[in-house]
């Protein structure tokens, strides 16, 4: 589905990423760790076209993406979940999902029952201003939107961060429905290592701009893979 090969991405002459490949599959998570400032964010925002890079290639259902605008990245398959949620503080619930439809022709411009079912709460509070929602169900919602696009591969950006344990609940069990029922490809940047050994098919980490180890979840137990995440 996703296939980063060997990617380089500068911010004015600073270097972040270097020779970065990475690989997402349909019906599996791939999450990608590492300690703060290590480059993952940028990875994502390279992925998802919010920042050019400036080497390597990307690839996505066949087609080369380096040279692609967002929008139409988001157009092909891609929804992005940023770090923080973003979501339109004075806009209500329905609004924020609403904006979803931007990419859709007008046949498919309706909110997917799914977006309800794994988020109960978003069809309660459908009036109430995104800005007025907990930060827990804000990110459900941001989350919701991204799934209005009818993606193909959802991109997370640490979506349990500052969230309570029972939202972390009911997230990581639409990213399983997500993954097992719907197909999708999802790419997951996460410090939250249980949550991560939970989901995750694939894991990377990273390091000082770099793809430091690739494997299957099972590895995080390892002392020689942990020693890439203490502080």
């Amino acid at each position: 589905m996703l296939k980063v090969s060997g990617i380089n991405l500068h911010y004015g002459a600073a270097q972040i990423l270097y020779d970065v490949s990475l690989e997402a599959a349909p019906a599996s998570v791939t999450c990608v760790m590492g300690r703060n400032g290590v480059g993952k964010t940028s990875l994502l925002k390279a992925i998802t076209g919010h920042h050019a890079i400036s080497g390597g290639e990307i690839e996505f259902d066949g087609a080369q993406l380096a040279k692609s605008a967002p929008h139409l990245r988001a157009a092909s398959g891609i929804a992005y979940v940023p770090q923080g949620r973003d979501v339109f503080p004075m806009l209500s619930v329905k609004e924020n999902l609403e904006t979803g439809y931007s990419l859709l022709p007008r046949d498919q411009r309706n909110i997917p029952p799914e977006v309800f079912e794994l988020f109960p709460v978003l069809g309660e509070m459908l009036g109430r201003r995104g800005g007025d929602l907990s930060g827990g169900q804000q990110q459900q919602l941001a989350i919701g939107r991204a799934l209005v696009m009818r993606p193909k591969i959802l991109v997370l950006d640490e979506p349990t961060e500052g969230i309570q344990p029972s939202v972390i609940k009911d997230i990581g069990r639409a990213i399983e429905y997500l993954r097992d029922t719907a197909g999708l490809a999802i790419i997951l940047v996460e410090q939250y290592l249980d949550f991560c050994r939970q989901l995750a098919n694939d894991v990377y980490i990273m390091d000082r701009g770099m793809m430091v180890h690739h494997g299957p979840a099972s590895d995080l137990d390892k002392k020689n893979v942990r020693k890439h995440l203490s502080v």
